[in-house]
């Protein structure tokens, strides 16, 4: 397996050096090639497979040729000891693909822990540290700290934006210390996100440093997240109509792991790319124009991106076409009202208790079914659980909410984080002090 860039497709790398070194130096982003068809009888097969049987065997696939079967063994059930079911709202029509039962309660887990793995598959085979850079709107954060905290040989940054996530969000980011490092960015996600891609395009630090990232700018967070794509068919497959996934989305990692799957292979028959205010993808697929803005500011938080930077991958993977683009992904936009909204309607009509993120999703999905009056089984991504908003969410449905275990000994714990300006010379100033 290579990857090129997408501003070089002549330029290739290793695995190794995909993962490790994020971005290509001509600021471009990693693609796999050639991707691997993976057959029609692969997806007649798959019903009773786990989230790690399939993530298995689609490694497999991809890097057999590189890491033993039996070490992608070791390391895809190591990465997934918990599954991604799907469950049914409205028979035959409208399902949920829960994403939430890693150890973060985000969708977020199974690209960071599969990341993990893989970094420290290759990293015991060597004696450099590796620097891990992640700007997080929300839910990556809390994964990328739970997935790489004590992982040997590995150093943690991340940057979120002030006043900008969830308390619980926050706890789950800054409260690990060890080799994660909290920095507190006065800004916008788009800002902490434009420091790290300013980091390592920086000749000075990263000749100090070996860097990498654990956003979705890395293919390797995406690569796993198409792992439960295949698993939500698996489960719906039988019911015998066409598959459409809504995907709420931010920085569009998530969607364009759904359209690799779909290159190797897997039958989607459509999908739906479902956002708040921040619709610069609904507005190019009704418009042609693609034009990122600054983000603004919403209740559902981990979306609040106005310049993904995975819609350059979704239009390689749709061959730079608008009109390929626009066959394969309908967009839709919600306000905060309408969110709220949504959340009270899919809890009165379903019994379901959705995140915001989820919500928009779901949403998505309706509009979807509605405007096209197509006979399929749609399945929308339910990214994180609902008690990472609890306020929020208790406020709109008027009911108490139970949180895990797990998240809620978090409440208690002391914050600790670096509170910077967004600036990048600030940064790689403390960066280089913590890591000295």
């Amino acid at each position: 397996m290579r990857f090129y860039s997408t501003n070089n497709p002549d330029l290739t790398v290793s695995t190794k050096e995909a993962l490790f070194h994020s971005m290509p130096a001509d600021k471009g982003l990693y693609m796999p090639i050639p991707l691997p068809r993976l057959g029609a009888h692969f997806f007649e097969t798959i019903a009773g497979q786990s989230l790690a049987d399939i993530g298995f065997e689609i490694s497999k696939a991809l890097f057999s040729e590189e890491i033993s079967k039996s070490d992608l063994e070791e390391l895809t059930h190591r990465a997934f000891p918990f599954d991604t079911p799907v469950v049914n709202l409205e028979a035959g029509r409208t399902s949920v693909l829960e994403l939430f039962h890693g150890p973060s309660l985000a969708f977020k887990d199974v690209g960071a822990r599969y990341m993990a793995a893989l970094m420290s598959y290759y990293s015991k085979k060597s004696d450099q540290e590796i620097n891990i850079l992640v700007a997080t709107s929300g839910d990556t954060g809390g994964a990328v700290a739970m997935g790489f905290h004590n992982v040997p040989g590995v150093r943690v940054s991340i940057l979120y934006p002030s006043g900008r996530v969830s308390d619980l969000q926050e706890k789950q980011l800054t409260t690990l210390g060890g080799n994660v490092q909290a920095f507190e960015v006065d800004g916008s996600f788009d800002d902490c996100q434009a420091i790290v891609k300013q980091a390592f395009t920086d000749s000075e630090l990263t000749t100090h440093l070996s860097l990498s990232s654990a956003n979705s700018i890395n293919i390797f967070r995406l690569i796993p997240q198409g792992f439960y794509y295949v698993r939500a068919y698996g489960q719906v497959r039988h019911i015998g109509k066409p598959v459409v996934f809504s995907t709420p989305s931010g920085n569009f990692g998530n969607l364009s792991a759904g359209a690799m799957v779909q290159q190797m292979g897997l039958p989607v028959a459509h999908f739906v790319a479902a956002t708040n205010l921040n619709h610069v993808v609904p507005s190019y697929l009704k418009t042609g124009i693609y034009s990122p803005a600054a983000s603004v500011a919403t209740i559902s938080n981990a979306m609040d991106v106005g310049s993904p930077s995975n819609f350059v991958r979704l239009a390689h993977l749709y061959r730079d076409d608008y009109e390929t683009f626009n066959a394969n992904v309908s967009g839709y936009f919600f306000d905060d009202t309408e969110t709220r909204a949504g959340m009270l309607k899919i809890y009165e009509q379903f019994g379901y208790v959705a995140c915001p993120h989820t919500a928009i999703g779901i949403l998505g999905l309706q509009s979807y079914l509605a405007d096209s009056n197509k006979d399929v089984v749609g399945v929308a991504l339910a990214t994180a659980h609902p008690s990472k908003f609890k306020p929020l969410v208790e406020e709109v449905l008027n009911q108490s909410i139970d949180v895990p275990e797990r998240l809620a000994v978090m409440a208690n714990l002391t914050k600790q984080s670096i509170h910077i300006p967004a600036q990048y010379e600030v940064f790689k100033e403390l960066l280089l002090q913590t890591v000295s």
